[in-house]
């Protein structure tokens, strides 16, 4: 099943009301943390509900973890089921256009094993592209309960990811671009540079020239000097930008993908771990 909707399939959902469908529009701006709220009052896809970042994709921030840890699972859970999400739903996730906190909130639903959510492919944009309407109109919302099997088979903390890279048991990606992966430039973080021995997939690299997401086969070529035997460990800088990866490495075929939640910002939040600068 691809994890991908189209806009015109979209719009055929909401023409013929088909029940039990969230839209959430999770557009977001890392320097601007308001801005995606303030689009989406603004004006929004008809009957979508907002999710923001930092207030309910991600959990506060502490010494340890990363910039964007994850929320409490029991209180993303009862965030969901307030919005009108329930295990029969069908959610659709969409973003400004192919970015990647669409891919944060879907990665975050299929780890608690909803079977039923897509990404809009092109987005908030896609859907204007298309000549379709947006409203300022704030839904009506109806609470239901939302019963969660977390798959932590899915996650790694920092001492694992340093266990794998010890025993050479995992495979870790860096979905960062190139020159911060290398140390080049680093505008976040207080060091520079990446995780011994992680490989650099640029996420954006999942995306085709017009920023749609490639095909399947394009993404098999992507990821062909990777082992589908190995289990691949996902990171970024603090957990974000890995999810367009992995959703990318399932459209390739991949199944023992995980995700480093806190990544190259927690990585850095234990002084005694080192990082790299060379090229794996």
């Amino acid at each position: 099943m691809t994890n991908l909707i189209s806009v015109s399939r979209l719009k055929r959902r909401l023409e013929n009301n088909q029940n039990n469908t969230v839209i959430v529009d999770v557009r977001f701006q890392l320097d601007d943390p308001d801005a995606g709220r303030k689009m989406y009052l603004q004006d929004h896809l008809p009957g979508a509900v907002y999710m923001d970042l930092n207030k309910d994709l991600s959990g506060k921030t502490q010494k340890h973890g990363g910039s964007h840890p994850l929320p409490d699972w029991e209180l993303f859970t009862a965030k969901i089921g307030n919005i009108g999400i329930d295990n029969n739903t069908t959610v659709v996730i969409y973003d400004q256009s192919n970015d990647m906190f669409a891919a944060r909130l879907w990665w975050m639903l299929e780890t608690i094993s909803h079977e039923r959510v897509y990404i809009l492919e092109g987005g908030y944009d896609g859907w204007i592209e298309e000549g379709n309407q947006v409203t300022d109109e704030l839904p009506s919302l109806v609470a239901k309960e939302y019963d969660a099997e977390i798959g932590s088979n899915r996650i790694v903390n920092m001492q694992e990811v340093k266990e794998k890279i010890k025993t050479n048991t995992a495979t870790v990606i860096d979905s960062r671009a190139r020159e911060r992966y290398l140390g080049e430039w680093e505008p976040l973080y207080s060091k520079a540079g990446h995780i011994p021995g992680a490989k650099n997939y640029f996420w954006k690299d999942v995306l085709a020239e017009d920023g749609s997401w490639k095909k399947d086969d394009e993404l098999k070529k992507h990821f062909s000097s990777l082992s589908k035997d190995d289990e691949i460990i996902v990171s970024c800088g603090s957990g974000v930008s890995a999810c367009p990866n992995i959703l990318a490495l399932k459209k390739a075929g991949f199944s023992n993908v995980k995700l480093y939640p806190g990544s190259f910002s927690d990585w850095i939040s234990y002084v005694e771990n080192e990082v790299e600068l060379e090229e794996n």
